[in-house]
């Protein structure tokens, strides 16, 4: 499996920024070959915790971004709108996935939430390549009309698998900073 690629590449992301003499932030990461990459990651840990049946389970719900899309909706949102509403949805899968390190689990279900929490942090990246600013949604006791409550381990990380596959492929897709001078 390919744990430790995220963060590997996360680390090399940061050392080429980080480079004596570079004045610029990172370039922006316009492939979509690298999101497929963090998709598979996603994919690889939902798999796992699917396998696991009874020692992945949970007695408690977890807050996560709806996934559908209309796209008449998402394509009227200006770019803000949109890394507005993607930023909020990794926000808030982050927080569900880190909140499963408080409960007793086992090792494999501790390494799919790592490698998971690893992956949030390597797609944020991403995003920050694209001048995309992270965005942390306000704490309010309102319901959010773009979450839903899971049940289920299992569904979380299923969430998150279509969450990179569905909104986040299209911000990636649509960056502006992607497009500069193509015609």
């Amino acid at each position: 499996m390919f744990h430790g690629s995220g963060l590997f590449a996360l680390l090399l992301m940061v050392l080429e920024w980080t480079r004596p003499g570079l004045s610029s932030p990172l370039r922006p990461i316009c492939d979509l070959r690298v999101l497929d990459h963090y998709i598979k990651e996603a994919w690889d840990a939902e798999a796992a915790v699917r396998a696991c049946k009874d020692d992945c389970s949970s007695a408690t719900n977890f807050t996560v971004p709806l996934t559908r899309v209309d796209f008449d909706v998402w394509e009227a949102m200006n770019i803000e709108e949109q890394a507005q509403e993607v930023q909020s949805g990794i926000h808030v899968l982050n927080e569900a996935i880190s909140s499963l390190q408080a409960f007793n689990q086992t090792d494999v279900i501790q390494s799919n939430i790592d490698a998971t929490i690893r992956n949030i942090v390597s797609i944020r990246q991403v995003l920050r390549s694209l001048s995309i600013p992270e965005y942390v949604p306000p704490t309010s006791g309102g319901e959010d009309k773009e979450m839903q409550k899971v049940s289920s381990v299992s569904e979380l990380f299923q969430i998150h698998v279509n969450f990179l596959r569905g909104k986040v492929r299209l911000l990636l897709a649509s960056a502006p900073v992607c497009h500069q001078g193509v015609s």
